[in-house]
């Protein structure tokens, strides 16, 4: 007999009204009934589900050694709780025509505590407006198709257009027969092995489940209760078995009853689908078993760090991963995690944040990111941040899962997004292995991060023991009135600023100054900045004057530059208004640049900056032979760099005191002690102070 599942809708008690009755629920709605319905949705995170009383036998989970994680706890300063009083109640919705269609704009403040810290009525109205510019923006579009991973597009347009008030079409869509409806007999043809589909399938059922077609519902329960019935990962696909391996990621390939790959962001989105999918079927092994893998992820992010950093492009993915347990998950402890890791992310995001930009040091960065809205990360967190000139021109197709979510980062956190605190300051980060789970991944850094924070500009570079092709390693950001910022950015790959951290090159930075060397090869330096910046050469300097940033390079045995066109069409529409410059090795030994920016804080005026760079900087290449470099910036603070041969790391004085890196494991620390971040090494404790707020997070380890 199959077994059935039963509807209960669940209201938070600000709701429970008995002036609302309209829809046989416990309330009224003055509103379309389509949008009555997604209201009804909001506000109950839609149907919840309890299975029968039936028994299924499940084979026994082997339990992995558990990490056994303290409660997650967060502080706020009285200052920072919300005037829940000026909100539009939660669930509440504003409706207007946007052409042939209904928008509407989701009001999702929840008064609930453990939410938010101090998110305000303010920042609630400016989420709005973005948010009904990115309903409207997908409105009406077609949708593809449900080939392979082709949900993770698919179901995001169908789920914006249903917002935008197309319901019978996009609910059509996201009941159709999956393309691969025979490879997934085992789980009644849902597809549950994609992990970029299993993200959406997640919010389908959850928050739009409400709306669906419970015949459709059924199969879905049903499908994932087979699923979860023991650990779908490595489990034998029943027609594929292990895959025949080779080039692909589908079933037929790689095996399994789920995608088994384990970048954060597709792990993330593994994981929270299994638990909540054995929470939701009652298959409380597997649930536990997964409740175990959540706890170590969210325990390495407060403790060791994130494997996939601060990417330009999977930030955003992993992020709306655990928007899906924060939103949907029963079990308080694990609703806690989820929160937990969006505050951790949120947070990371903010801090490379910059008026629609996103810089500084970046794992898996695929290099179209150096433009305001050019990553993925920048055009989702938008949506919270803000801080913006223009509209995003592109939203992010997994803010579908923003604007249906209850989340909101603390305003400590936007604030820090923001810049609003005291400056300039220098911060100092770690990041951790990629396999950080791996033994050994826990013992040290493996990366080394340092930011500045200047009035006008955010410059950031990081160092390493090894090459690392996917990283993002040294960037400017300086304020741009019209544009949101303008981009500095360089490096040493391919015909134009590809990233990538390539052998032999070594960073290193001490506030306002950076040095980088390599030893000479045929390999050019390549450049990227504005077409906008003003540009001169004097006394074999090149100064570049931008709106309120100024820069001075000095070339260390590099030819003069020439200007050089991105090959790739695309590439060169998305960098339309940057120019890209290529210098080559002019000398045998050691080649590079040295860096010093300046703004109008500190040197007054781009005449005057220049003149004090003549004037007083001082670059020391008396030891370049043998790889060393010292650089003297005009305020009179020093930087030294020596190339190391024996790994990547190089080795730096900073103001005569050798830097030990060694020594630096904190995952972010502050020259302004614990402002505006703070979070050590294995401690567990966030402190987030901008603004004039305060956040705090703690994730503990018991024995």
């Amino acid at each position: 007999m199959m077994e059935k599942l039963t509807t209960k809708t669940f209201f938070p008690r600000s709701l429970q009204s008995p002036s609302w009755e309209g829809l046989g629920v416990g309330f009224s709605c003055l509103l379309p009934p389509a949008l009555c319905l997604l209201t009804i949705a909001i506000c109950s995170c839609a149907t919840r589900v309890t299975p029968s009383t039936q028994v299924v036998e499940t084979e026994a989970v082997v339990q992995e050694e558990p990490i056994q994680v303290q409660p997650f706890s967060t502080v706020c300063l009285p200052s920072q709780q919300s005037d829940v009083g000026a909100f539009a109640q939660h669930g509440a919705f504003a409706a207007k025509q946007v052409g042939d269609n209904s928008s509407v704009t989701p009001k999702l403040y929840n008064q609930d505590p453990l939410l938010s810290c101090g998110w305000t009525p303010e920042l609630e109205a400016e989420y709005q407006i973005r948010a009904s510019e990115a309903i409207k923006y997908y409105a009406g579009r077609g949708y593809g198709n449900t080939h392979g991973e082709n949900e993770k597009r698919s179901y995001p347009f169908a789920m914006f257009d249903f917002l935008a008030g197309n319901q019978e079409k996009a609910l059509e869509f996201l009941q159709s027969e999956d393309a691969e409806a025979r490879d997934n007999q085992h789980t009644g043809g849902i597809d549950y092995y994609y992990s970029f589909t299993l993200k959406v399938q997640l919010r389908k059922y959850f928050f739009f489940g409400e709306f669906l077609n419970p015949d459709y519902k059924q199969r879905m329960f049903a499908g994932a209760k087979k699923w979860t019935e023991q650990d779908p990962k490595g489990r034998p696909h029943p027609i594929y078995g292990k895959g025949k391996g080779g080039n692909g990621w589908g079933p037929e390939v790689r095996g399994g009853w789920v995608d088994g790959r384990n970048t954060d962001n597709l792990r993330a989105m593994r994981e929270v689908a299994v638990y909540l999918m054995a929470e939701e079927t009652g298959n409380e092994d597997t649930r536990l078993l997964y409740k175990q893998k959540l706890h170590r992820y969210v325990w390495a992010l407060y403790h060791i760090g994130m494997g996939e950093w601060d990417s330009e492009n999977y930030l955003g993915h992993t992020f709306a991963a655990y928007l899906n347990l924060y939103d949907f998950a029963q079990d308080q402890e694990v609703k806690q995690l989820g929160k937990a890791a969006l505050d951790w992310m949120a947070t990371a995001a903010a801090l490379k944040y910059y008026r629609g930009g996103f810089g500084g040091p970046t794992k898996r960065d695929y290099g179209e990111g150096n433009v305001v809205y050019g990553s993925n990360t920048a055009r989702l967190f938008s949506l919270y941040f803000g801080d913006v000139t223009s509209p995003n021109p592109k939203p992010e197709r997994d803010i579908i899962h923003l604007i249906t979510s209850n989340y909101r980062p603390p305003a400590a956190v936007v604030a820090l997004a923001r810049k609003q605190f005291d400056k300039p300051v220098e911060i100092l980060a770690t990041k951790p292995i990629y396999e950080n789970w791996k033994p050994g991944g826990e013992e040290q850094p493996a990366y080394w991060e340092t930011s500045f924070f200047g009035n006008t500009y955010q410059l950031g570079s990081v160092a390493a023991k090894f090459a690392d092709g996917d990283v993002g390693t040294f960037k400017l950001m300086a304020y741009n009135q019209e544009r949101g910022v303008d981009y500095f950015v360089a490096n040493t790959s391919g015909g134009w600023v590809k990233p990538g951290k390539n052998p032999g090159d070594q960073i290193g930075q001490y506030r306002n100054l950076v040095i980088w060397l390599r030893p000479a090869s045929e390999q050019p330096f390549f450049f990227q900045l504005p077409k906008s910046a003003k540009v001169e050469q004097e006394n074999g300097i090149w100064f570049l004057e931008l709106e309120k940033t100024w820069l001075a390079i000095h070339a260390i045995n590099l030819s003069a530059y020439t200007e050089v066109e991105i090959e790739k069409q695309k590439l060169a529409e998305h960098y339309s208004q940057e120019q890209t410059w290529q210098a080559t090795s002019t000398g045998k030994s050691y080649t590079g640049f040295a860096l010093e920016v300046g703004e109008q804080e500190s040197h007054g005026s781009y005449s005057k900056f220049k003149q004090a760079v003549k004037a007083k900087t001082q670059l020391d290449l008396t030891n370049l032979v043998t790889g060393t470099v010292q650089l003297k910036g005009a305020n009179g603070n020093r930087l030294q760099l020596t190339h190391n041969p024996k790994n990547e790391l190089p080795i730096l004085l900073r103001n005569g005191v050798q830097h030990n890196w060694l020594q630096q494991f904190d995952l972010y620390r502050s020259s302004n002690g614990k402002k505006p971040i703070s979070l050590g090494w294995k401690t567990g404790n966030l402190r987030v102070e901008a603004g004039e707020s305060i956040f705090e997070a703690n994730v503990g380890i018991g024995n």
